[in-house]
């Protein structure tokens, strides 16, 4: 588990809605399936009434990126949204706090092969998640196949922080702090699976703009960078909830070809289209409530 400059007592008031929160997430963990999607589904839905700035977020999103849909058929999908990623924080409260096996049932893995293949090379693996609502979940059962590492950012509360890297440290092989580049060359070198999302805005310095859904995004230049780096294959991997929503499907994709390209906004047009394509067969889950257009390129307005 990564060295934390945690406070040495969380004892103080202003931590009790952290530990309520922490407690609620292990009840939630062991309730019953059928129960379990029913609390998300309610949590989803009473975020979607009065979450106003994060509908109005996920509403432009998703105008943003499906202009083709009218508004009832947007507003209908700004809901499942809501309601998907309700159900996902029960998904990631089970990843978190009960076994994975008791899960292993319910998983389809569809080419596994793929990533089998390119460890088997012996330079290590860079895996490229994406942030749908089932992301720890995912996480979770995927390590009943590969041990894996995983990239993550810290949480603003020190004692959710303590609680969530706990958590990932017992389901991974290191838990490693998304600024830690060092960290995640040297487990790559060494020849481990590192999985992370690349999927997010993290401001101008560290990304180039690509197309994402025809709209030039702020894309981060890491994926390429740590794939030079290293020279380890870069392995696209989408995990989502059917929609029986009792099962779950992982799908492994084979490796990016001459990647990285030596083309910074070729390469991170690339991983763009390969998010765009699986968020496309499952867009209720994809992780719409982030600003993902934040920042624009010189001179253009904002967008939220």
């Amino acid at each position: 588990m990564p060295k934390r400059n945690w406070p040495a007592s969380f004892a103080h008031p202003r931590y009790w809605p952290a530990w309520l929160g922490i407690g609620c997430m292990r009840a939630g963990a062991w309730l019953p399936w059928r129960l379990k999607l029913a609390v998300g589904r309610g949590i989803g839905l009473f975020a979607w009434r009065v979450a106003r700035r994060r509908r109005h977020i996920t509403d432009t999103n998703l105008r943003l990126c499906f202009p083709e849909l009218d508004e009832t058929q947007r507003a209908k999908l700004v809901k499942e949204a809501f309601v998907a990623n309700g159900i996902g924080i029960l998904e990631t409260a089970t990843g978190w706090c009960r076994d994975p096996e008791h899960l292993r049932h319910r998983v389809t893995y569809k080419g596994q092969h793929h990533l089998a293949d390119a460890h088997a090379r012996g330079k290590g693996v860079l895996v490229v998640g994406i942030h749908f609502s089932t992301l720890d979940l995912g996480g979770a059962l995927h390590s009943l196949y590969f041990p894996s590492d995983v990239v993550y950012r810290p949480h603003n509360n020190p004692l959710f922080d303590r609680f969530m890297t706990r958590a990932r440290s017992h389901i991974f092989g290191q838990a490693i702090d998304r600024h830690d580049l060092r960290g995640v060359v040297r487990r790559i070198k060494e020849g481990h699976i590192v999985w992370y999302a690349p999927d997010q805005d993290y401001g101008r310095e560290v990304s180039v703009f690509a197309p994402f859904f025809g709209i030039q995004t702020a894309s981060i230049r890491l994926t390429a960078k740590i794939a030079r780096m290293t020279g380890a294959p870069v392995v696209p991997l989408m995990f989502h909830r059917n929609p029986d929503n009792r099962t779950y499907t992982i799908e492994c994709h084979p490796p990016f070809e001459d990647f990285p390209s030596g083309d910074e906004v070729a390469d991170a047009a690339r991983v763009n289209a390969y998010v765009e394509a699986a968020i496309r067969k499952h867009p209720e889950q994809y992780m719409w409530l982030h600003r993902r257009f934040k920042t624009r390129p010189e001179g253009e307005a904002g967008l939220y």
